[in-house]
């Protein structure tokens, strides 16, 4: 199978409520499953962990609806090893973090655990990726991944910049944050509302726009999130709001 399957573990942004957990991806392709952030939603990882092939989550920044899903890597039953990749410091923050007194450490983990660091591990990527900072108000990355005559694309956290507009260049799939509502920004605290990501994925010729990561006070019902789709729409075509649960065969 060729095929890349994309689920939305979790699409929230700052904490759990009823329209989701916090930020989680999984991209089922061919030879090994990308875990792309580590909020609440990485739980239901273990329902799709059925072949026996490594795992490679990426972290974007180290923000707690992020990285609080780390607390239950114990719960998984990965049959092959979990590589877990962050920013240049993410050998110091992931044994710091991952240690008593926070969750279980890395060394009691039951199956192999490796933390790589980007960009000086990219060797150690056994597919075609790219990563390139975000506009944000700590260090955060968005990445490119090339599979099977696929293009995935994932801008979390960010304002509107190039280096999103790069990344996400003929995509087949960009998944972007919206945290925002439509017309707000806030140069303090960059994100992106309906508008922006719909312009990212127009400049770069995406195919199709999912938009994740949504603030859990501003879109506090999924009426919200489907008015945000359709200002997206206005401006890019083929847009959705995604939702936990949804699944998209690339």
């Amino acid at each position: 199978m060729n095929n890349c399957k994309v689920i939305l573990l979790g699409t929230n942004g700052w904490y759990d409520t009823a329209t989701g957990n916090t930020i989680s991806i999984l991209v089922d392709i061919p030879n090994y499953y990308i875990v792309l952030d580590a909020g609440n939603g990485i739980y239901k990882l273990d329902n799709y962990l059925i072949e026996d092939k490594p795992v490679y989550l990426f972290i974007s920044h180290y923000h707690l609806d992020h990285t609080v899903g780390l607390h239950i890597l114990p719960k998984f039953k990965i049959k092959n090893k979990l590589f877990i990749i962050g920013p240049n410091n993410a050998k110091k923050f992931f044994k710091f973090f991952i240690e008593a007194p926070f969750t279980t450490p890395l060394k009691d983990i039951k199956y192999p655990i490796e933390i790589l660091e980007m960009p000086i591990d990219y060797q150690k990527i056994p597919f075609d990726c790219e990563i390139l900072a975000m506009r944000h108000s700590i260090y955060c990355q968005g990445i490119r991944i090339e599979v099977s005559g696929k293009v995935i694309t994932y801008c979390p956290d960010t304002g509107y910049c190039e280096n999103a507009v790069k990344l996400s260049k003929n995509a087949d799939i960009l998944l972007t944050e919206c945290a925002n509502p439509s017309g707000y920004t806030n140069p303090n605290w960059p994100h992106l509302n309906p508008e922006t990501a719909a312009q990212i994925a127009k400049e770069a010729s995406a195919k199709k726009l999912v938009l994740v990561h949504f603030d859990a006070e501003v879109y506090d019902n999924f009426d919200k999130r489907n008015n945000a789709e359709k200002i997206a729409h206005q401006i890019f075509d083929n847009a959705v709001a995604g939702r936990d649960g949804d699944e998209f065969i690339i």
